[in-house]
């Protein structure tokens, strides 16, 4: 897993959230295949969901409600570290993003 090449500043700049959705997206696909593991057809569907909503959070500011962190105690260092990547690609996100976005990321790490 490399350091993430791009960074998105979603309430500042014009992008289009479609556009830098499926960019980091690509680069998900890619750090994924690069730890060995794959997301299932319902789970990519799942994290396509979460990315592009998260890309809006980022352009629109809506805040997330309060999490549980304990929630995520089992959550493996390298989930959570891919997580952090993605969302240190958009300004402006809180921290529980990683949290919430290493789920999948966790889910995927089991798949046989």
């Amino acid at each position: 897993m490399n350091n993430l090449p791009v960074r998105f500043n979603m309430a500042k700049e014009t992008n289009d959230p479609e556009v830098v959705s499926q960019k980091l997206l690509r680069l998900i696909g890619q750090w994924l295949e690069e730890a060995g593991t794959y997301t299932t057809e319902v789970q990519q569907q799942m994290l396509e969901f979460h990315v592009k909503s998260m890309v809006m959070r980022a352009k629109t500011g809506e805040p997330l409600p309060e999490v549980d962190y304990s929630l995520f105690d089992e959550i493996s260092p390298e989930s959570i570290t891919l997580a952090a990547q993605v969302v240190e690609s958009l300004t402006g996100l809180a921290a529980e993003e990683i949290y919430l976005l290493s789920v999948h990321f966790e889910i995927a790490r089991s798949n046989p």
